[in-house]
């Protein structure tokens, strides 16, 4: 049986900066450029979530939207909206990466929602710049480096 999926979309605003300690200063601009400026930068982050519908003619949606939307608010929007994302203890030991936000939202979304529901994770942080991930949630433990934007 074919499967359905409901793709939400969520925002928030955040600064970052893309450094990591085990570089040298030089190594850092040379990975990451004007994205390593010590006073960080913002981005309009739009997040997309997908989750499992129904079964193919089922008649039923299978989505509670509304609770969707307020976890998604309170785990993911509100811990981020307006912060600076390098300040976050989960990126502590972590460079603030599109890949490792991704994962890091996945992992904070799938407990929250009956197994199996997500389906996929998606994050627009810039015009150019999208991160994706669907997978186990402890995968995103092994979270590294990554690209810069």
């Amino acid at each position: 049986m074919g499967q359905t999926g409901i793709t939400r979309r969520y925002r928030f605003c955040a600064a970052h900066r893309l450094h990591t300690d085990h570089l040298s200063p030089e190594e850092n601009w040379a990975a990451f450029g004007k994205c390593n400026n010590p006073n960080g930068h913002g981005h309009n982050y739009v997040v997309l979530v997908t989750v499992a519908g129904s079964g193919e003619g089922s008649g039923k949606q299978g989505v509670d939207l509304g609770q969707l939307d307020r976890i998604v608010t309170e785990r993911i929007v509100r811990r981020f909206d307006h912060h600076d994302l390098n300040q976050d203890p989960e990126f502590a030991h972590q460079t603030t990466t599109g890949e490792n936000l991704v994962l890091l939202i996945w992992d904070l979304l799938a407990p929250q929602l009956p197994p199996g529901q997500l389906q996929k994770v998606g994050v627009i942080e810039t015009r150019d710049n999208y991160f994706e991930y669907s997978g186990p949630a402890r995968q995103a433990a092994q979270r590294t480096g990554g690209q810069h934007g």
